[in-house]
């Protein structure tokens, strides 16, 4: 056990049925949390679940989709139903969008990115939020990316958007919470090797080792990487720590 202090701490994770949050859920469960899954697949989640061997009284799973309004209200709930609160929050759900210059990109597509990627982000802090605060304590950790930060060569125009849209955000939101000693901080990965990346490589024409020749470790992150950084902003080795924007690029960025 790496945080002592995050045992049977109740942990939120959207986008829980595979990647980044698969990876985060299994990392949490090693430290003695209480962990929800939450995801749009409802199979994917049971699989996940499985894997993950935890029993009913550390586990559940959610099947949502975080861009209504009444689905976020339903996840919240019935992970206050099974675990009392949520401690930490990893508003990870995300999509990639298709890869095309921006004359070709239709609308609808950009609507769906933006309808999970930054509604869905943002209607899970409408609603875990008030529950941290009631009790002034709590971490969130929004996921953004390095194209939330910086504009790349790939054409992927709503994606970046949403993510630089999750980079504000998560700013503005981490001084209303600080009032209320909850903590607001965001990701922001390089590629990671994931069912994304495979989408995005076949969008683009390009092959994983083209484009990790561009991160100076010379390798794509892999998902517990990623959950190692959700760990530390998660636990009170970070308590000092809110609005702030944490790079696991492998150096992309330097």
């Amino acid at each position: 056990m790496t945080y002592p202090d995050l045992a049977q701490k109740v942990v939120l994770i959207t986008g829980g049925a595979r990647g980044l949050g698969a990876a985060a859920a299994k990392a949490f469960l090693a430290e003695g949390c209480k962990v929800a899954i939450v995801d749009i697949s409802g199979e994917t989640l049971a699989q996940t679940a499985a894997g993950l061997g935890a029993g009913a009284d550390r586990l559940i799973t959610v099947t949502a989709d975080v861009s209504k309004e009444e689905d976020v209200q339903r996840y919240v709930a019935e992970t206050v139903a099974a675990f009392g609160t949520v401690d930490v929050f990893f508003n990870n759900a995300g999509i990639e969008g298709k890869v095309a210059p921006i004359v070709d990109q239709k609308t609808e597509d950009f609507d769906r990115v933006m309808a999970i990627n930054v509604r869905g982000c943002w209607l899970g802090l409408k609603h875990v939020l008030p529950l941290m605060y009631a009790k002034k304590s709590g971490s969130v950790i929004n996921t953004s990316s390095i194209g939330g930060l910086v504009a790349g060569p790939m054409p992927v125009s709503p994606y970046v958007t949403s993510k630089f849209a999750i980079h504000g955000m998560t700013r503005v939101v981490a001084n209303e919470a600080a009032a209320y000693q909850v903590r607001v901080n965001s990701v922001h990965p390089s590629p990671v090797n994931t069912q994304m990346m495979r989408s995005l490589e076949q969008g683009a024409g390009a092959s994983q080792e083209a484009i990790a020749s561009a991160i100076p470790l010379g390798r794509y992150a892999e998902s517990e990487d990623i959950a190692n950084m959700v760990l530390f902003l998660a636990s009170e080795k970070s308590s000092f720590v809110t609005g702030s924007q944490f790079r696991v690029d492998g150096g992309m960025l330097s």
